[in-house]
């Protein structure tokens, strides 16, 4: 097993780093240079800035939320939010970001997935996808990709989105369980495991987490090769290192913390 990331994700709206549930109910949780000026020293392995925002109120994401973190950062960082063209892309890269997220652009126009790859290369090129689960006899997809910061439906079924976007060149997928989100009860490990399995493509775990044993779940049966989250990284009820030592405690392989 490769070394598994853990990942604290900044979900930034009007220039503050918040946490909802669900996609609903955002409160404030921290500034974000603060928030990654501490997980880098603390030994995270990446950051991810979400414009949550952005595409819902057709904007790009902005760039002096995404500067004023690119001063401090010192580990690779990831952008993603109202991302729609290789010029938003570009603009990113040049503003020092490592990974550009697309998720409802991706879904709208795939094609701009391959455009992407094959312009800033396919390490710079993570797609995100948003899923819930729909009952049975629902006639719709058992898990379903939702674009627009959960808000709408799109009739795909997640495992052949998973598939398309491997084949169309993508270096990896951020998957987020609308249904998980912010509840704290755990990663939806039968929609992780159904992507990870389908593709070889990494995949960070994301939406749920409120323990370790949820962080050790993600890996072993949800596949995931990392494991993203917010809350219980921002509102400090687990640091980095604690999720560090206890997944390696497992057996785990992790990235050693800083000196």
């Amino acid at each position: 097993m490769k070394e598994i990331k853990v990942i604290p994700c900044l979900d930034i709206r009007e220039g503050r780093v918040v946490k909802g549930v669900k996609f609903v109910d955002i409160r404030d949780a921290r500034d974000p240079v603060e928030a990654a000026e501490a997980y880098c020293r603390e030994g995270a392995d990446e950051l991810v800035f979400l414009d949550i925002y952005a595409s819902v109120e057709n904007r790009k994401t902005r760039l002096d939320w995404v500067r004023k973190v690119v001063e401090k950062v010192t580990i690779p960082f990831a952008v993603g939010g109202g991302i729609g063209s290789l010029d938003d892309m570009k603009a990113l890269i040049d503003s020092g970001v490592d990974k550009v997220s697309i998720n409802t652009a991706a879904v709208t126009n795939p094609d701009l997935i391959k455009q992407a790859a094959r312009e800033f290369g396919k390490e710079r090129i993570v797609v995100a996808v948003d899923g819930l689960k729909n009952p049975a006899g629902s006639g719709r997809p058992r898990l379903e990709v939702v674009i627009k910061s959960g808000n709408e439906p799109t009739g795909l079924d997640i495992v052949d989105w998973a598939r398309k976007i491997e084949k169309l060149g993508a270096g990896e997928i951020l998957l987020t369980s609308k249904d998980a989100d912010g509840t704290k009860e755990g990663y939806d490990i039968e929609m992780t495991r159904a992507v990870a399995e389908a593709v070889s493509l990494p995949v960070t775990a994301s939406g749920g987490a409120g323990t370790l044993e949820h962080l050790y779940q993600a890996v072993v049966d949800g596949k995931a090769s990392a494991v993203l989250a917010a809350s219980i990284f921002h509102f400090r009820e687990i640091s980095i290192g604690e999720a560090k030592e206890y997944l390696k405690s497992k057996g785990i392989p992790v990235r050693p913390l800083p000196k």
